[in-house]
């Protein structure tokens, strides 16, 4: 019987969280370009890159959450009008991210 992950990420190796986070960058980078300029302070704040290959996967999937959530939010506020719910989704998973990466350092 198939069973839903509530991690879509889970199954992943960390070299393809990281390829993930790299073509989520990128589009940061091209929304930056664009003027959206702002809207990815919470995503900086981590300090996770994707270059930055010694972090944990539990960091990248963090990372990946936060940057998706301020990519949807973005593309909310433009012409693309359904990325509303996948912002709030994905929110809601880096908050997971983090509070599991809280219980892992204590």
């Amino acid at each position: 019987m198939y069973t839903q992950k509530k991690d879509m990420l889970v199954g992943m190796h960390k070299d393809e969280l990281i390829q993930l986070h790299t073509l989520m960058a990128q589009m940061k980078s091209c929304l930056e370009e664009k003027g959206f300029t702002n809207e990815f302070s919470e995503y900086e704040s981590l300090a996770i890159s994707p270059v930055h290959v010694h972090r944990s996967k539990a960091e990248h999937k963090l990372a990946i959450f936060v940057l998706g959530n301020s990519l949807a939010s973005v593309m909310s506020k433009d012409e693309f009008s359904g990325f509303g719910r996948t912002s709030e989704r994905m929110k809601e998973l880096a908050t997971r991210m983090h509070h599991s990466i809280m219980q892992e350092n204590f």
